[in-house]
């Protein structure tokens, strides 16, 4: 399996949905975070965009969402996300357990996805992810086993403040097993909110001394 043009085609995909202006519906705005959807073409179900602004620049804002060693630190979304192979500096396979939600009527899931940073003209950022068959993990009688149709996060840089980053989120997944279609349409924009509000929380706790980390892919950001 060509893992490398998958990942670039997942990426151009994002790169379409953040160009794509039309037919886009509000669906929840808070603490300046805005959630539309349109219907996925992907599948029966929709693509959610989540929009924000986060008080980091774009270079470190995007590394700090590409690595795994700390995601489930604020992600409270996930109990498990952790690299299972590594194909390049910029590209990597993830296995992922989420949490329960919707007051425990959405089980945990389990996702093995395509995971790849690229980086554009302009110092804008996409970290596309997409799910991929993988054979060292097969699905589980554990956790039904989602699919996430091309999905990531478009990090670039506010206009009106440069050392801040818009970030532009789209997510459209596959939860399978017996859950209807209104139940995700339900919770998916509350959680969306969340995981945005926890990853500003995150990246601040990040910039503490207590989360001081390695600046090494910081400064590969910066060289590229």
């Amino acid at each position: 399996m060509d893992y490398k043009a998958i990942a670039q085609q997942a990426a151009q995909e994002v790169l379409s949905y953040y160009q794509d202006t039309t037919g886009w519906n509000v669906v929840k705005t808070s603490k300046k975070i805005t959630v539309s959807s349109k219907a996925s073409r992907k599948f029966h179900g929709n693509l959610y965009r989540a929009e924000g602004v986060i008080p980091e620049s774009t270079a470190k804002l995007s590394d700090f969402l590409f690595q795994t060693e700390n995601r489930v630190t604020w992600d409270k979304s996930l109990k498990v996300y952790h690299e299972v192979h590594k194909i390049d500096s910029d590209t990597f396979l993830c296995h992922t357990i989420t949490t329960s939600f919707a007051m425990g009527s959405i089980s945990p899931r389990d996702f093995v996805d395509l995971v790849y940073i690229k980086h554009y003209e302009g110092n804008m950022n996409i970290i596309s992810s997409v799910s991929v068959d993988f054979p060292e993990y097969p699905p589980s009688s554990n956790y039904i086993r989602g699919y996430n149709h091309p999905s990531g996060f478009v990090c670039s840089p506010l206009k009106e403040n440069p050392a801040h980053s818009k970030l532009v989120m789209f997510v459209q997944t596959e939860m399978r097993g017996k859950l209807s279609l209104s139940i995700i349409e339900k919770t998916m924009p509350s959680n969306l909110v969340s995981f945005i509000l926890n990853a500003k929380d995150g990246i601040k706790a990040h910039k503490t001394p207590s989360g001081h980390r390695s600046h090494h892919r910081y400064s590969l950001l910066q060289k590229k």
